[in-house]
């Protein structure tokens, strides 16, 4: 009985069981159904208005995705400040040296912009920033190379292959409380790091430039200005450590713009005048920019005209830049910028609204052109020298003069750089020029090459005019350009080389483009088709 009861137990389980599956069966496809057709009608509906037809064509059934009309973000003003300052405390990407494999770099030309400095301007009322430029490896920021570089360069003498005018400047800064434009030792700092990207770039490896490089190869270029000088020795001290001072040659240029004997040029100044009037209309109207003027002033307690000739952006930029609180008001002779009432000092809402009309002024000042004139006959000349420079002959070629350098590093300014920039069409690209910052133009060959160029060479020297011709094409053919700025490639945003192609098998640009613009049609904006035409023009 016990069994019998568990069986019978055990088939009305099963029954019940089974009668439950069927109900949830038959649940589950009624469900399905109910589903399937949810699904279906939601297909029919349409998402958009569709317009009834009366010739029977169907109604669209295409879907209108919603454009988000989202704000673009408003710039900080601030960022740009501290792109400004280039401290040096950032692992850099960079890509001098990089080419197509095989290809021979033949030579560098380097311009920099000195590094950072202490103000050319004071502000009224308030005390200097306190920044102490001796230099010291034990005081930050250092570099390795920075206790060497100090050894070295306080040794006496050593100067023959420098023009007199030089030797007077000091080798290092060495004031304790710096003087207006003064390099500081961040400056020192960051032209050290610069020379050591280009050391890593071209000479360490598989060297990129003749391993027996030396001192007698480079050329140093610099203005009369100790900062510029200083900067120019600490980027090849650290491309070539240690080099042998005699034997570096080092030239000072008499005016800023490098332009050596084509200096004068009446239209260049007329250009420049026009854009500064440009600039201060701009300035006048932006009532932001007088209120912030007029509020500073109020906390310094000096009348906003007398506040605006000392150009204080120079000195706020020089306290965000070494992390100093911002100045505050003084009136007994002594520091107040840490017990003083906020409502009597700067702040970096003041210099953030200084930034802000001065970016508007750039992208306005690329919409005017007037200053991108300007910039055509201030460059032009150090464009043209640099074009003669990379059609140089190679070393130990007979034409080539014995130890003529082929490696340039001028050391300059703001004003020598942003013309520079603006001429090569990269002004919208690059910004205004940071402390520290490096404009690299590069020279290579093609492989193979060198086969073609001896036997035009020798066509030449048997008085074949074929030959100086088929010379002439290789030259053109063979030889390509990079432009590179802070260790960007920036080729292809230059004007020359705006519409080549980038996307072959040479990614670089024909010598030949660089040569045609710096000698013809850098000149458009002028109408003109020379420089001495571009000079002398009276319009506008």
């Amino acid at each position: 009985m016990l069994t019998h009861s568990h069986s019978h137990t055990h088939t009305h389980l099963h029954t019940h069981t089974h009668t439950h599956l069927v109900t949830f069966i038959m649940l589950a496809v009624v469900s399905m159904q109910t589903l399937v057709f949810v699904v279906f009608a939601v297909q029919l509906v349409p998402v958009s208005p569709v317009e009834s037809s009366r010739s029977g064509v169907g109604k669209s059934r295409k879907r209108v995705n919603p454009v988000l009309q989202t704000p673009p973000a408003t710039p900080d003003p601030l960022a740009g400040a501290y792109r400004y300052c280039n401290t040096p405390n950032r692992t850099q990407q960079t890509w001098e040296g990089h080419s197509p494999a095989d290809y021979q770099l033949l030579s560098v030309q380097v311009m920099i912009r000195h590094g950072d400095r202490y103000p050319l301007y004071s502000i009224p009322r308030t005390k200097k920033p306190p920044i102490d430029c001796t230099l010291s490896p034990n005081k930050a920021p250092s570099h390795p190379l920075l206790s060497s570089f100090i050894s070295d360069m306080a040794k006496d003498g050593q100067t023959d292959n420098w023009d007199a005018s030089l030797t007077s400047l000091a080798r290092l800064p060495n004031h304790r409380s710096c003087e207006m434009g003064e390099l500081t030792q961040t400056g020192v700092v960051q032209h050290l790091r610069n020379g050591q990207v280009l050391r890593g770039a071209y000479l360490r490896g598989v060297p990129l430039l003749p391993a027996s490089l030396g001192s007698s190869q480079v050329l140093l270029e610099t203005t009369g200005k100790s900062r510029t000088l200083q900067s120019g020795l600490a980027l090849v001290y650290g491309l070539l450590p240690g080099f042998s001072r005699p034997a570096l040659k080092v030239r000072q240029h008499w005016n800023a713009l490098f332009c050596g004997r084509a200096c004068d040029c009446p239209a260049r100044q007329r250009h420049l005048e026009a854009e500064q009037r440009r600039q201060y209309r701009l300035r006048v109207a932006d009532t932001r920019l007088d209120r912030a003027y007029v509020d500073m002033a109020a906390a310094l307690g000096v009348a906003p005209r007398v506040l605006r000739a000392a150009n204080p952006v120079d000195a706020l930029l020089c306290h965000l830049c070494h992390g100093l609180p911002f100045p505050c008001r003084v009136a007994d002779g002594s520091a107040n910028t840490s017990s003083s009432p906020a409502s009597s000092c700067l702040t970096p809402a003041h210099l953030a609204e200084i930034r802000r009309q001065q970016e508007e002024d750039e992208r306005e000042r690329q919409v005017a052109g007037l200053y991108h004139r300007y910039a055509v006959l201030a460059a032009q000349p150090y464009l043209e020298r640099t074009a003669a420079r990379m059609e140089l002959p190679p070393a130990g070629h007979p034409g080539r003069r014995p130890n003529l350098p082929r490696h340039g590093r001028p050391s300059a300014h703001d004003i020598t750089m942003a013309p520079l920039l603006s001429a090569l069409g990269l002004e919208g690209v690059a910004g205004f020029p940071s402390f520290a910052a490096r404009l690299v133009m590069e020279l290579w060959r093609r492989p193979n090459a060198g086969g073609a160029r001896d036997r035009a060479r020798a066509a030449e020297e048997k008085g074949k005019e074929w030959g100086r011709e088929l010379r002439a094409k290789r030259s053109q053919d063979d030889l390509f350009v990079r432009v590179l700025y802070n260790g960007e490639d920036l080729t292809f945003h230059t004007t020359f080389c705006r519409t080549h192609p980038r996307h072959t098998h040479t990614p670089l640009c024909p010598l030949g483009k660089f040569l045609r613009f710096v000698r013809g049609d850098i000149f458009s904006p002028l109408n003109a088709t020379s420089y001495q035409q571009a000079c002398l023009a009276t319009g506008p």
